[in-house]
């Protein structure tokens, strides 16, 4: 291999190695107007998009083990890849491929586990990390307004009885 096509090939391992999740699209048909509005909102999203080439991506896919990334291996492949959370990535391309019908997500990898176009699709429609994290404490909170909402009632009831107790006493006197 020729030491430009070993140096495209390190900087392509480099950014997959750096990155949680990776995903494989085919840019076909994308504009350079589009591909600069879907960088931008990438960025975002801290993920970026890379064309790469399909022989220098198989060597790095057979390097990590995942030789099921091959199949796809073909026609324009780019590479989004990122350090923030896959599921705010795949909901920038989702959104983008709904307005544009480009690009297609072909396969990805999220901590070296393969992922299909179906489970990317999957992934895409979950909750961000950050409201999954509001729906516990929403659920966790709920019960606790119940019983607080509750421990107020029996204190206004006993301040209530303590105040009907006064008022007999103040009539009696």
């Amino acid at each position: 291999m020729r030491e430009e096509k070993k140096l495209m090939m390190s900087e392509i391992r480099g950014r997959v190695d750096e990155a949680v999740y990776f995903i494989l699209t085919d840019f076909t048909g994308l504009t350079v107007s589009q591909d600069a509005e879907l960088r931008s909102k990438l960025r975002e999203v801290s993920a970026e998009i890379h064309v790469v080439k399909n022989s220098l991506m198989r060597h790095v896919t057979k390097d990590l083990g995942l030789e099921q990334m091959e199949e796809s291996l073909k026609g324009p492949t780019a590479l989004v890849s990122g350090e923030g959370e896959i599921t705010e990535a795949l909901k920038v391309l989702k959104s983008f491929v709904k307005e544009n019908q480009i690009p297609v997500m072909k396969v990805g990898a999220l901590d070296g586990v393969f992922l299909t176009g179906s489970d990317l699709e999957t992934i895409s429609n979950l909750p961000s990390r950050d409201e999954l994290i509001a729906q516990v404490v929403g659920s966790i909170g709920s019960p606790l307004q119940g019983i607080v909402g509750v421990m107020g009632q029996k204190v206004a009831s006993l301040v209530n009885v303590i105040k009907a107790i006064e008022n007999k006493k103040n009539e009696a006197a």
